[in-house]
């Protein structure tokens, strides 16, 4: 090998971004005494963040030349055998995640500087945001189940931490509490996934559990399924996807995504493009040798993801908040990388993990720096023609837009035409109905985008007529009369550095990362039972051809009618949204209330789930046990006392008259049977 990778170096990664999280932690806070100010809170995490990115890049450069890594770092516990500890699998998977999830981190802490700039917790929110991605490096780089979890479980604190950091707002407050619980779910399934592994293959390190794959596939699980018993293989698979419907917001487990957006802007972009959400896909695809032996496991996963993917983005096309329309398009992108799973194309779904990371966050730092510049209006019915007063922002959401929609050569384009042909390719059962989820989702995603962009920066101005301009948010410190501005160079500088990969990295990358051996030895499929990669390696002749073949092919064109449309809609003639809404009315209200899931999950699951234990309390605790067992119990034998205490008085003629009749009945006994 011409590259070694070393240890301390490997370890110096997620440490650089904790080291920084703390010192803006404790002594950049009220709590610490605020001892090292605004400007060293913000230049000790972006220091160590800038670290940890310079890093894992000449990881991924030392990768491609072939060097690996998988150690054991630390060692800190075994029980019977069982070793807990820390260490990390570097490969093409995780060398990739590391500069995506540093990357993007970077770019976001360099804009927080703009966006937070007049906001009280400023420093405290250098700290989360630097913990964040020292939990999602924690995650990426672990070689071992055990170190997987505790940073799955960092990253959901944080999350916690982070959607309600305006403390003060009851929706921010509610919004984390839903995200924690919805996670609690989603990570019930996957501890008992993990707990599964561990009991059947005695080890949590990843290496091993893959050695014991095959004896693991021949043992059934002592539950029927429809009159068959069911495989363990596949009730570990499933029970390990449910953990990542909960992180990465798969149906029904995504209700608590939109409300995520309750968090400032960059932790948006933070959250929806580089770490949390894409924790499920990454786990997925790591454990793909063990995803590979259960196809109802592939399917179960492909039809989760062709709903999402499909009925999230109708949500997208509804809503007038600019964060919630990138939020559902994040809804209804990691449905396309779930259904690429289903489908046996791993390799396709980290693609488009790492192509939509860079135009979702280009996407939300965009509509964050839209909000700055109109003075914190969120509705994009009070937006409109601000490309003459923002064109940094505009040229780059328009990019980003693009890269959205799968225009050819852009970022987004190579990945998810894969997925719709892998979905396509794809033999397990479901393929069909997710193959033309897809199909139809392309469709509806550039409808809503565009939308979203012909409202905000094209067409004529609407900022005066907001009845809610004079109700702006609590940071809000400008007259709603002024005009819009362009965001400070923190805010545009971010948002150039991540329009330039939005656009190239999927042309450049897609050859090694589909068709080369980036992923050989982190990805396995079964080319016999699951064809779809191997069919999409015939269909690839290179990077521009395959742009080219695109003018051709329904996704395309699919494609260019929901921008024609959206362009007619609310640029030529914007009376037509309106009457069309009209004549729709109980499918625009089925809409707006995301199909009564949160009504569904308030008012059955979660009242339901009370109303059980209530029974439980009151039956159950206070009926059963403490009435009858508690206090039955010491009511009894207080009971009994009292006819006992009646009996035993002391006194000795009492007991000898008992004596007495005792005699008298024994002898009356003997006389009378004894006739």
């Amino acid at each position: 090998m011409s590259s070694t990778l070393n240890a301390t170096t490997l370890l110096a990664v997620p440490l650089a971004p904790l080291v920084g999280s703390l010192l803006a932690g404790i002594l950049g806070t009220q709590l610490g005494g605020n001892w090292i100010g605004r400007r060293l809170s913000h230049f000790f995490t972006i220091l160590g963040v800038l670290i940890a990115f310079i890093l894992s890049a000449n990881t991924l450069l030392k990768v491609v030349d072939g060097a690996r890594f998988n150690e054991t770092i630390y060692e800190w516990m075994v029980i019977g055998g069982m070793k807990m500890e820390i260490g990390f699998m570097v490969d093409g998977l995780t060398a990739m995640m590391m500069c995506v999830v540093t990357f993007v981190s970077l770019m976001v802490h360099l804009y927080t500087i703009g966006y937070m700039e007049e906001d009280e917790g400023y420093n405290r929110f250098f700290a989360y945001i630097s913990l964040f991605t020292f939990s999602m490096l924690m995650l990426v780089m672990s070689n071992n189940l055990l170190q997987l979890f505790f940073g799955w479980e960092a990253v959901g604190l944080v999350s916690y931490l982070l959607i309600g950091f305006w403390y003060n707002k009851p929706t921010a407050i509610f919004a984390n509490m839903k995200a924690f619980l919805v996670n609690r779910v989603g990570d019930f399934g996957f501890i008992m996934g993990i707990g599964l592994i561990a009991a059947y293959t005695g080890s949590f390190n990843y290496t091993e559990v893959f050695a014991k794959l095959s004896e693991l596939a021949a043992v059934e699980f002592p539950w029927v399924f429809f009159g068959q018993e069911a495989m363990l293989i596949t009730v570990i698979c499933i029970c390990l996807f449910i953990g990542a419907m909960g992180k990465s917001a798969q149906f029904p487990l995504h209700v608590w995504l939109p409300d995520s957006m309750e968090g400032p802007t960059p932790i948006s972009a933070l959250i929806h493009a580089a770490t949390m959400v894409t924790a499920g896909i990454f786990m997925v695809a790591r454990m793909s040798p063990m995803f590979e032996l259960s196809d109802a496991a592939l399917s179960f996963i492909m039809v989760i993801g062709a709903i999402t993917a499909l009925f999230m983005g109708f949500l997208g096309i509804i809503q007038n908040d600019i964060k919630r329309v990138v939020a559902y398009s994040t809804l209804s992108q990691l449905g396309y990388m779930t259904v690429a799973l289903g489908a046996s194309a791993y390799s396709v779904a980290v693609f488009h993990l790492m192509t939509h990371a860079f135009f979702k966050a280009l996407l939300f730092l965009g509509a964050g720096s839209v909000i700055m510049g109109c003075h914190h209006n969120q509705d994009i019915r009070y937006m409109g023609g601000l490309r003459k007063y923002m064109p940094i922002t505009w040229i780059t959401s328009l990019l980003g837009s693009l890269a959205l929609i799968g225009t050819p050569l852009f970022a987004g384009f190579y990945s998810k035409e894969n997925i719709i042909e892998a979905a396509k390719f794809a033999n397990v059962p479901g393929a069909t109905f997710a193959y033309y989820a897809v199909l139809a989702g392309v469709f509806v995603t550039a409808f809503y985008s565009f939308r979203m962009y012909f409202l905000v920066f094209h067409g004529k101005e609407r900022f005066d007529q907001n009845p809610d301009a004079h109700h702006g948010h609590h940071d809000d410190h400008h007259g709603h009369d002024e005009k819009p501005h362009e965001s400070p160079w923190v805010v545009t500088v971010p948002l150039l550095l991540l329009a330039i990969p939005s656009v190239v990295i999927g042309f450049m990358t897609v050859q090694p990362m589909l068709f080369g051996e980036f992923f050989k030895d982190a990805i396995v499929v079964d080319a016999a039972k699951h064809p779809a990669m191997a069919q999409l390696a015939t269909m690839f002749h290179g990077s521009v051809q395959y742009a080219a073949h695109a003018f051709v092919t329904l996704p395309f064109w699919l494609a260019v009618s929901g921008v024609a449309l959206s362009y007619y809609m609310y640029m030529v003639n914007p009376a037509l949204p309106a009457a069309i809404k009209a004549r729709v009315m109980p499918i625009y209200t089925l809409l707006e209330n995301k199909y009564y899931m949160d009504w569904f999950n308030e008012n059955v699951l979660a009242r339901g789930a009370r109303g059980l234990g209530t029974a439980f309390w009151k039956g159950g605790d206070q009926g059963i046990i403490e009435t009858g067992f508690v206090n039955g119990s010491w009511k009894l034998v207080g009971w009994v006392s009292g006819i006992v205490r009646r009996l035993q008085t002391g006194y000795i003629y009492h007991y000898a008259l008992v004596m007495l009749l005792g005699v008298f009945v024994m002898l009356s006994y003997f006389v009378w049977f004894n006739k």
